[in-house]
């Protein structure tokens, strides 16, 4: 079992603070797609890159993020 991320889209506002705040710079904005409220929701770019630190999971005010260690 790999590091998990599981992004809520539809508690996503795309405030980006979990795209600065991760150390590895494997989050951003989905500009491809929007939420039910409007928002391009955050995606992980590259999921076997991830330490699984939930830097994202704690900066996000919203509490869409949920991070999972193998």
């Amino acid at each position: 079992m790999a590091n998990r991320v599981t992004i809520d889209e539809s508690l996503c506002k795309g405030c980006s603070l979990c795209v600065v705040t991760c150390p590895k710079k494997i989050m951003m904005l989905n500009r491809e797609k929007l939420n039910p409220k409007g928002y391009n929701p955050s995606v992980v770019t590259d999921i076997g890159a991830c330490t699984a630190c939930a830097m994202c999971a704690i900066i996000c005010p919203d509490s869409a993020i949920k991070v999972e260690k193998e």
